[in-house]
């Protein structure tokens, strides 16, 4: 069988895998599932009160940013997944994962606890989920976290970064591509900032979102790009 004939014959997800693609499609609040040549991660998984609905998700790896609700909602993912939910080092199936100890507030968490920030190296691309963190970050906590490709970071206030601060966050770490989470929608039940005060703070006039992102070490941008992606419901019955 030649090269064409094998691309011809497989599935798109095993096509993805072959090139070196990784799929990040945003499944609503702080939850993303992240494609990789080893299975999926997906990130702070919710419970069915936040307005969102999660889909019957299956993973290898969950990651927990802090252990509210909302966050943490683990039970919800199968495929008896390994949860990381705290600083440390991992690697779980070929994926790197470093947990970094933040605050989930502005006063070293005396008001709502602790954060934690988890790096992922995945298929040669850096990736770095903020979870729910209410502060800008010491020199020591970037050079800590290293270069990120792909950030996804809160936006909407309240309870973590507002926009002002999240722009500042990016400026702080510089990655390649950022993909902003935890903003009031239409779907989520409680209230936070919309999504166009951070895409003003960036200075980004005029944005698409898209269904997911789909990228590769040799296809990131060379400077920051924001990617603004869709929630969509999952079908009934759909196992996604």
């Amino acid at each position: 069988m030649t090269l064409v004939e094998l691309l011809f014959s497989l599935t798109l997800e095993a096509k993805l895998c072959y090139i070196g693609l990784m799929d990040i499609s945003w499944l609503g609040h702080s939850c993303f599932r992240i494609r990789g040549s080893q299975g999926f991660i997906i990130t702070d998984p919710y419970s069915p009160d936040t307005g969102y609905t999660l889909g019957k998700q299956t993973a290898r790896i969950v990651t927990v940013s802090h252990s509210h609700p909302s966050h943490s909602f683990a039970q919800g993912v199968g495929g008896e997944p390994k949860t990381v939910a705290g600083p440390g080092e991992y690697e779980i199936a070929g994926v790197f994962i470093i947990g970094l100890a933040t605050y989930h507030d502005n006063e070293a968490g005396k008001k709502l606890g602790r954060n934690t920030i988890y790096t992922m190296e995945i298929d040669g691309i850096n990736v770095c989920h903020l979870g729910d963190l209410g502060h800008v970050l010491s020199s020591d906590k970037v050079e800590q976290m290293g270069s990120v490709d792909v950030l996804m970071i809160p936006v909407g206030g309240v309870s973590t970064l507002n926009a002002t601060m999240a722009a500042e966050v990016v400026r702080q770490i510089v990655p390649k591509i950022v993909i902003p989470m935890h903003y009031k929608t239409p779907a989520i039940k409680r209230e936070l900032d919309p999504l166009d005060r951070f895409l003003k703070e960036m200075g980004v006039m005029q944005t698409k979102s898209q269904s997911k992102l789909s990228v590769s070490a040799s296809t990131l941008p060379l400077t920051t790009q924001v990617v603004v992606l869709d929630y969509k419901e999952p079908a009934p019955g759909k196992k996604d």
